[in-house]
């Protein structure tokens, strides 16, 4: 925390999508005080808006609601709006703040903190703010955040990185909310947004081609989505438990080419579903156990 400021600061919301709703009430929960949700301009937006604040005992207002940062009344603000948006409203967000208090010299935003949550952009993206003289971070969770769910935040690993006091702030707020935080480099930002899109949104792609495939068997809709949700989640267990390794199984695993054969003839009836089980196929030789490598790669061409 920043010096004279409170233990659980005041903080404000920038955006009331499904991130920022989800983080409020995570806040809140925790014993947060959340002074403001602070929306785009629009009936859509501030109605979300004002929903979310009447959960978190807060206001709700407008992006040109703001006159000043008084008004706030927030030792903190964390933006949740789209990484495209970030650096665009912070300026102007900023750009409502005086840059000096009349009669005086001190910067409005001195000894405030300010967040955003982009996994792929590093903080710099709030430098506006910084030259102003607040502190700074990006604090992005490994979760995912769709409409109609409200994950916990309690358990879920959030990467950190920034100026030293936002950074604390940051890890001191994770830590009353359950979250884990890691530092991650500026340099290294992309390729752990990668990671993460690997694991939830391409995750989820690959469900969806499944579905395409369990058509093909005969098996559509619902019914195919009840059917993989037991082996879906045995083995996410034996991942969670063991390793990638162990967890692995299948044709591959035992070398069985003509196997894999016939379901590469299969699925020219699918020619994408083709492509991702090659892709994958391929993956999998090259980064697990398998017998019969090189007769694969081969098939696999």
């Amino acid at each position: 925390m920043l010096p004279g400021m409170a233990a659980k600061p005041r903080i404000a919301i920038v955006g009331a999508g499904n991130l920022g709703t989800a983080l409020a009430i995570s806040l809140w929960r925790a014993g947060y005080v959340i002074d403001t949700v602070i929306t785009r301009p629009g009936r859509a937006s501030l109605n979300k808006a004002r929903k979310l604040a009447r959960e978190v005992d807060a206001r709700a207002i407008t992006e040109l609601m703001m006159t000043d940062l008084a008004s706030l009344r927030a030792d903190l603000v964390w933006f949740c709006v789209p990484d495209g948006e970030i650096r665009g409203v912070a300026r102007e967000f900023a750009a409502q703040v005086p840059w000096k208090k009349r009669g005086g010299k001190r910067s409005e935003w001195k000894g405030k903190i300010a967040l955003h949550s982009s996994g792929a952009l590093t903080s710099d993206e709030l430098a506006v703010f910084r030259c102003r003289g607040a502190a700074v971070a990006s604090v992005h969770p490994m979760m995912t955040f769709v409409h109609g769910s409200r994950p916990g935040l309690a358990g879920v690993p959030f990467a950190i990185e920034g100026d030293a006091a936002a950074v604390r702030a940051a890890r001191r707020i994770l830590a009353d909310l359950g979250g884990e935080s890691f530092s991650i480099r500026r340099a290294d930002k992309i390729a752990y947004h990668a990671w993460g899109t690997f694991a939830s949104p391409l995750f989820t792609a690959l469900l969806a081609t499944g579905e395409h495939v369990a058509a093909l068997a005969g098996v559509e809709g619902k019914a195919a989505r009840r059917r993989m949700i037991p082996i879906l989640l045995q083995t996410l267990a034996n991942y969670a438990t063991r390793d990638a390794a162990d967890a692995f199984s299948g044709p591959i695993i035992r070398g069985d080419v003509e196997t894999v054969k016939r379901h590469l003839r299969v699925l020219n009836k699918i020619p994408v579903a083709r492509d991702v089980y090659v892709a994958l196929a391929r993956s999998a030789l090259r980064y697990l156990p398998a017998k019969n490598k090189k007769s694969l790669l081969l098939v696999l061409k």
